[in-house]
């Protein structure tokens, strides 16, 4: 496991256990390409063919190649050193898949940060990762990159340099922006002696916890490209599909469905800054999209829009999705009316997949089930008292060649991880005896928006900064297309003013806290329920949270 003190030795270097990475290896789960490679094999072999189409242009793989290498030449201009740590917060499109291959040429490990961050996660992400170079786009969200460096200045974030990568696919050749200067290319340099493998230490993307700020998630390459051979053989993928990937890169989903799948296999990506349901039934027509990866709340959105049955989308023939509950008649509706086949995959961040459903599975598996386990992730089953079982019902853990590498912060690791190293899931599910998991409950507390979780827990601390708030408890409150949305009961200090939702909003924008941990729904209590153990009773807060579901601000954007 990757220990977070060291940043600029070649510590991220094979960070996996040798043994376990050869007998990978022996069963042809994992290999010794890298995606590099493969970018390289499709410039030489497609050099004119798409590979990636966005709101402001597009990139074909020569223009993907050589912008990429532009970018890692100027990074390493810098003094940048193998291992080294750099943030990337851009938004989707091509440009960030341009730079995580950039950052991968020159051996630095990518610290993926969610367009939509907050200055608080934002300088924390910094601080706990190391990383002291950011790499953002000159104006995002309404504010500049050097307002932002200001703005993470106040939380005493180091930043060493400020790079700023415009909108390749608008203008391949734009300047790169370092410290202040436009920069049209670097000089010389080895880059396959710095480049990234396919044991290394790639990326580090966040994932809420249930306390606090968001843990960091250690990623090599090869975890993925096992992940990519079990979708392309359940979704049946060839190098003749078109993907539209609908979820942000930085995290799981995202990273296979926008990244490496397509990358190896050499396919068109179409992306956009902002999942929007007309743009995305149009582009899904005009490029023949055969391939959408979305999760739940985002095929909702489709349905509902009332352009889609004037849309040829007979293209369609497979949508892969997740992230949060599957609604199963609103998934057999998206069948009937786009004529392709849904599937999904259950894991997460940490975990990879544990289960998946195939093209071949009849109708009542892939509705009513999350698929049949994956034998290579030696799936088991715990329950409070730690015992073991391979059916039945418990918390799934699993062992195997799609797990990540455990979490930066070692202290994280106990909750992640058995004693007998194992890594959980925070879900109870059940297994039957043909080995088909279905999710029954969740032990975490955590809130799925449109497949986002979200600590409960670090909503609770942000909400209770406002001056009058002595105490909150935050909770899901369903949805119809997002599935759940944030809600939050607080308790008031004995003599405070009264306080609104917008109060609330107002109070925690100008705190810099990231946007999914706004409340959409605010109930004031006298006094908050309470267990036995004088704890928030959440369970009591979640059946008063179903009531108050008509109350919760509509805010429709993703």
């Amino acid at each position: 496991m990757v220990q977070g003190d060291s940043i600029s030795d070649a510590s991220f270097r094979a960070v996996v256990d040798p043994d376990e990475a050869a007998a990978y290896r022996e069963a042809k789960w994992w290999g010794d390409l890298a995606l590099v490679d493969h970018v390289r094999r499709h410039a030489r072999e497609r050099p004119t063919d798409l590979a990636y189409v966005a709101d402001d242009g597009s990139l074909t793989w020569r223009q993907f190649d050589e912008a990429s290498d532009r970018l890692a030449r100027i990074l390493c201009a810098e003094g940048l050193v193998p291992g080294e740590r750099v943030a990337v917060m851009l938004p989707d499109g091509a440009t960030v898949h341009v730079t995580f291959i950039a950052l991968e040429k020159a051996g630095l490990v990518v610290v993926g940060i969610g367009a939509r961050a907050g200055t608080r996660e934002i300088a924390h992400l910094l601080a706990t990762t190391g990383a002291t170079t950011l790499l953002t786009a000159p104006a995002h969200r309404g504010r500049t990159a050097r307002h932002l460096v200001d703005e993470l200045a106040e939380f005493d974030a180091r930043l060493d340099h400020l790079v700023e990568v415009p909108c390749l696919e608008a203008d391949v050749v734009a300047p790169i922006v370092v410290d202040g200067t436009p920069v049209d290319h670097g000089p010389a340099v080895d880059l396959d002696e710095r480049r990234i493998r396919p044991d290394d230490l790639f990326m580090i993307n966040s994932t809420s916890g249930t306390t606090g700020m968001p843990k960091c998630v250690l990623h090599t390459q090869n975890r993925w490209i096992y992940f990519h051979q079990l979708a392309a053989r359940n979704g049946e993928l060839t190098g003749d599909d078109v993907f539209m990937s609908a979820v942000p890169a930085p995290f799981g989903f995202g990273l296979w469905t926008s990244h490496f799948s397509p990358i190896i296999l050499g396919c068109p990506t179409v992306v956009n800054e902002r999942f929007r349901s007309t743009s995305a039934i149009h582009a899904i027509e005009q490029y023949r999209v055969t391939v959408l990866g979305c999760v739940s709340t985002q095929f909702l959105m489709l349905l509902n829009d009332s352009s889609l049955d004037r849309h040829d989308l007979s293209s369609l023939r497979v949508m892969f999705t997740g992230g949060e509950a599957v609604p199963t008649h609103r998934a057999m509706e998206f069948e009937a009316r786009t004529g392709c086949t849904v599937l999904q995959f259950y894991g997460s961040n940490e975990t990879g997949l544990l289960s998946g459903t195939t093209t071949t599975d009849p109708a009542w598996v892939r509705f009513e089930t999350a698929g049949r386990i994956v034998d290579d992730m030696q799936v088991r089953l715990y329950d409070d008292n730690g015992l073991v079982e391979v059916t039945g019902e418990g918390r799934p853990a699993c062992k195997g060649p799609a797990t990540c590498q455990g979490y930066l912060e070692q202290e994280a690791n106990a909750s992640l991880y058995t004693p007998d190293g194992w890594m959980l899931m925070g879900d109870l599910c059940s297994i039957d005896a043909d080995g088909y998991l279905r999710v029954t409950g969740r032990t975490s507390d955590i809130i799925i928006r449109g497949g986002k979780n979200i600590s409960a827990g670090q909503v609770e601390d942000e909400v209770g900064t406002h001056p009058a708030v002595a105490i909150a408890g935050a909770v899901a409150i369903p949805d119809e297309v997002f599935g759940e949305r944030v809600c939050v009961f607080v308790e008031l200090h004995d003599g405070a003013d009264p306080i609104t939702l917008d109060d609330l909003r107002d109070h925690l924008i100008e705190r810099k806290t990231s946007k999914e941990l706004i409340p959409e729904a605010l109930v004031v209590l006298d006094q908050l329920p309470r267990s036995s153990g004088a704890k928030i009773a959440k369970s009591d807060l979640a059946a008063l949270a179903r009531e108050q579901a008509g109350t919760a601000a509509p805010d429709a954007k993703m």
